[in-house]
């Protein structure tokens, strides 16, 4: 019997400051152990009928040879789970050791059959026994209990093969596909999310059984930080065993959105030192996914020994387990209820022409001379030392260093930017709004007091740590602890970094900080894009003010354009899921802020629906269920005709708008 321990109710990790990865047992998973000491582990799903023998084990000799450590499976039902035996022959044949996993739901019996044959099987708890129909229903304590008392009498029977055959299992929770039972008592919440999983945590402990790993996923990065944050915290407080972590964002989509989105929940647990083996979710080819996960986790390889220190915090004073945006006040359109800002950094050119606007999302037309913007143009542009010399359309503003703003004629809507010495020797500033630069270190009781004087400042906080997230935190916990009201934007510069590296580490950097509710803007810059032609500094440019708004949307502190919801594709998929997605985001991506969910099946379909607007779920070869939020609006649409009656359910719900010449051009 496990015994509470006292701890504070917000302590999730050894350090929120100073990177230390958290030390758990060792779950062992065939030859390549996990946990412990040993390194974060990449892992992958993969996409072929598991009934496709050869074809399965030619894909997962490419996902190995990705990267891959452990290769899951699907194991719908019976007769999958028996051809696993045959995919691991096969692969063990051509000399491919790597662990195989079985990927099981609703399914027990093919649970109990694959944890005779491969390394370990995954369950999902919401699925596994109970019954998903989206029904509420009231518990008293004793028909709780007895819902309990089936869970025992299903699982029991899987840990003991499991411990007879050496077999791992991982608990995964999905927020997506919460049982009823948990719905109804806890809600759709993180702590609903835990409690899935330590309900048959509890039965494992109980039969000695601990070869287990966890997992918190969601689509939803916000709520899948604050679940895996808080089942450590229920771990350590209930006295069970510290058990390995599973990391991933389920239904991440595709490209440039599914990399920025995976890396926000990702990165943000890897800073905290949690996280023993990260799966990333891309609707791609799996073998995409492991060199994503790599990048991820090759970062923290050396972190300890490169950071720099930064003064310590104990615990934090503020909620890691919701979100809740940092209270601050309204500098002209910076903070308080304001969206966070984008400030494109053009300092770096020599000379910019109204064309250069184009790659921060303002775009110039000369014939009827006129300026137009889509969902992603920049707020602010930061010119450096040199002030714009045509009229910058309506909305955008300029900031430049304070030595040019002196010289400015008409400073009304030019803003400066000090340095620490400027801002602390020259009275001259704007009336509205000024911007000070400033390093953590830099910021001392005297700056604070500054912060809570100044009503016209707002800070552009950057660092050169390496452990760059924990060194901005640490500013945004002293702003909060003391109820300083300055708006922050947060400033992260890249030197030499490849672009696919840059997108996840400003991610993690940005993207964690956001998901605390700490920033009220987003500056990114890079020297990448020197000494290269204009027309690719221009493309650069370009990808890094989109890149701070798909930053602001994974966060969802920002919503800017449609946003899919598209899982990553398994043995179970009933449609190509990448040609789909294509298809749909085609003829859906002028529609800001909507979010659509594209699922293969109905494993995680309708539970995902959870955190979608609109659903296009498979629901058998060439049917789609179209849903509105979780409620079934047509049933086994033939999918020639699925994409036109989900827009006009769309239409029917009034969020329908016709796509402008600028989209339809940029689409194309």
């Amino acid at each position: 019997m496990t015994s509470k321990i006292a701890l504070h109710p917000y302590q999730y990790c050894d350090s929120l400051v100073s990177y230390k990865r958290r030390k758990t047992i060792v779950v062992n998973i065939g030859d390549v152990p996990l946990g412990g000491d040993y390194p974060i582990r990449v892992q992958s799903m993969t996409t072929v009928d598991t009934m496709d023998t050869i074809g399965t084990v030619e894909q997962v000799i490419r996902m190995v040879e990705a990267g891959c450590e452990y290769v899951r499976i699907t194991a719908p039902s019976l007769r999958e789970a028996e051809n696993l035996a045959n995919i691991k022959k096969e692969l063990r044949a051509r000399g491919y050791n790597v662990p195989l996993i079985a990927d099981i739901h609703f399914t027990p019996n093919a649970a109990e059959l694959a944890a005779r044959i491969v390394e370990k099987v995954r369950i999902n708890p919401g699925n596994y026994v109970d019954k998903k129909r989206f029904e509420f229903i009231e518990y008293d304590d004793a028909t709780y209990q007895a819902e309990i008392e089936k869970i025992r009498e299903k699982f029991i029977p899987l840990i003991k093969i499991c411990k007879e055959y050496g077999t791992a299992m991982r608990i995964g929770t999905n927020h997506g596909s919460l049982s009823d039972r948990i719905m109804s008592r806890y809600g759709d919440t993180p702590l609903g999310m835990v409690e899935s999983a330590l309900e048959f945590l509890r039965i494992c402990e109980e039969f000695n059984y601990y070869n287990v790993v966890l997992s918190m996923k969601a689509s939803n990065p916000q709520v899948m930080v604050q679940a895996y944050r808080l089942l450590v915290q229920k771990l350590d407080a209930e006295g069970l065993k510290p058990y390995p972590l599973h990391l991933g964002v389920t239904e991440a989509g595709d490209g440039e959105d599914g990399r920025v989105k995976s890396a926000v929940g990702i990165g943000t647990l890897l800073e905290d030192g949690l996280g023993d083996t990260v799966r990333v979710s891309l609707t791609e080819a799996p073998e995409a996914e492991a060199p994503v996960a790599a990048a991820l986790i090759q970062r923290y390889t050396y972190r300890a020994q490169q950071a720099k220190p930064i003064r310590s915090i104990s615990v934090s004073t503020k909620n890691p387990y919701e979100y809740r945006r940092n209270p601050t006040r309204e500098v002209l359109n910076i903070g308080c209820e304001n969206v966070p800002r984008v400030i494109a950094d053009l300092s770096r050119f020599e000379k910019i022409s109204m064309k250069d606007l184009s790659c921060i999302g303002h775009f110039y037309l000369p014939e009827p001379d006129k300026w137009t913007m889509n969902d992603q143009g920049a707020d602010y542009v930061y010119s450096g030392n040199q002030k714009i010399s045509f009229m910058l359309p309506n909305g955008l503003k300029e900031i430049v260093n304070y030595a040019i703003w002196l010289q400015v004629p008409d400073k009304t809507y030019t803003y400066p930017l000090f340095t620490k010495e400027e801002y602390l020797t020259h009275s001259l500033k704007h009336d509205v709004l000024n911007f000070v630069k400033l390093t953590p270190e830099e910021i001392d009781n005297d700056w604070m007091l500054i912060f809570q004087r100044d009503t016209t400042l707002v800070l552009i906080l950057e660092t050169d740590n390496p452990h760059a997230m924990p060194a901005l935190r640490r500013i945004f916990f002293d702003l909060y602890r003391d109820g300083i009201p300055i708006p922050v934007v947060i400033k992260r510069e890249y030197s030499q970094i490849p672009i696919e590296k840059l997108t996840l580490y400003a991610a993690t950097d940005i993207g964690g900080l956001l998901i605390d509710g700490f920033g009220d803007g987003v500056m990114i810059s890079t020297d990448l894009y020197f000494p290269q032609e204009r027309k690719e500094q221009l493309t650069y440019l370009k990808k890094l003010n989109s890149l701070a708004f798909n930053i602001l949307q994974a966060a969802r502190t920002r919503m800017t354009k449609t946003e899919y919801i598209s899982c990553p594709s398994c043995g179970r998929t009933l449609f190509d899921l990448q040609e789909t997605t294509a298809m749909i985001r085609k003829r859906t991506d002028h529609l800001k802020g909507i979010k659509i969910g594209i699922m293969g099946c109905i494993v995680n379909g309708p539970g995902e629906m959870a955190d979608a607007d609109y659903g296009y779920v498979g629901s058998g070869v060439g049917k789609i269920t179209l849903y509105k939020g979780q409620q079934v609006i047509k049933r086994n649409v033939p999918s020639e005709k699925a994409v036109d009656e989900l827009i006009e359910i769309i239409k029917q719900d009034g969020r329908w708008i016709e796509p402008t010449s600028l989209a339809l051009k940029e689409n194309s």
